[in-house]
């Protein structure tokens, strides 16, 4: 479906649950005990009625998704729907290793796994748990099972684990693993944001061996990530960029909260419930065309919009 301002909308990213088992710094996560998660069929309806208005792709997120013990039923259910082509799905990686596989029964066909460090006191003091290893443990099992492609996202904020970039890129040197690095978006309680803030430009400046890659794939797989190869290398390095350069005029997603609720944009605060309309499917349709019609030509993070939501209710 084509938006108000021309771009055709077909990727939805669905955030299952605000619930998460870490606890990360940037994330505005807050201790979820009212639970009003959509139902594993209320969530097929939804997608269904999405995928009328051309939605093709769809990402699971949260929160953290996998603490969702029907999560594999939810997948299930979406990987059947007609005009879904991809499915994937992002995570924090603690319980990866135990879902990989049957997440890859159920049609999840690529993982992006949020990792922001490779030093295990630095990831407990980031994500307020010592788990490190199991994130490990669950990429090797993605690889083992089949799963791709695979993503590592990460945020690096100044004075805590900028020092990073450097072990982060090594992942995409030795395996075949893109590792894209993600501004800090204001979500947090990190105080004043933009000096924060790790610009790709500062990056690239201490890596010059990183190059522009070719663009991959179709448009139906296009990315908003600009991508850098190293000689060698088996994987890319990403950079998504979107505060210090917009991508919204490319942007081609929309994005369902976990109660049934769809935010318009990740910087904006405007939402529409959906829920109302579940039992009804010519109107649950006509509702998510009036909410991919509300998509806002861009995002407003710098008048402080967006932040009302944190990401463990959007999954970025």
């Amino acid at each position: 479906m084509i938006d108000s301002y021309g771009r055709e909308i077909n990727y939805l990213r669905v955030s299952v649950t605000k619930r998460c088992n870490l606890s990360c710094t940037y994330c505005g996560a807050q201790s979820e005990k009212e639970n009003n998660e959509l139902t594993a069929e209320e969530t097929e309806k939804i997608v269904r009625a999405f995928a009328l208005c051309g939605i093709n792709k769809v990402r699971l997120t949260g929160g953290e998704p996998l603490v969702r013990r029907d999560i594999c039923d939810i997948a299930e259910r979406i990987s059947r729907i007609d005009g879904i082509r991809k499915l994937a799905l992002t995570t924090n990686g603690i319980r990866l290793k135990e879902y990989a596989g049957s997440l890859k029964k159920a049609g999840v066909t690529a993982v992006n796994i949020s990792l922001d460090t490779t030093d295990r006191e630095r990831f407990r003091s980031i994500t307020g748990y010592d788990g490190l290893h199991k994130v490990y443990e669950g990429i090797d099992e993605c690889e083992r099972v089949g799963l791709s492609p695979i993503r590592i996202n990460a945020v690096l904020i100044r004075g805590q684990n900028d020092g990073d970039a450097e072990s982060l890129i090594s992942i995409a040197r030795d395996r075949k693993i893109d590792v894209r690095f993600i501004e800090l978006m204001p979500f947090s309680n990190e105080g004043d944001n933009a000096k924060l803030v790790i610009k790709s430009d500062e990056i690239l400046e201490k890596f010059p061996f990183l190059k522009p890659a070719a663009q991959k794939g179709t448009p139906f797989e296009k990315s908003v990530a600009r991508y850098y190869e190293g000689e060698g290398f088996k994987g890319r390095i990403g950079f998504i960029t979107p505060i210090s350069d917009k991508f919204c005029s490319e942007c081609n997603r929309i994005r369902l909260l976990s109660d049934g609720k769809v935010k318009v944009c990740l910087g904006s605060d405007e939402v529409i419930d959906l829920k109302p309309y579940l039992d009804d499917e010519s109107e649950l349709e006509k509702a998510v065309k009036k909410a991919i019609l509300k998509k806002p030509m861009e995002h407003k993070f710098s008048c402080g919009y967006g932040a009302s939501h944190g990401l463990n209710k959007i999954g970025g």
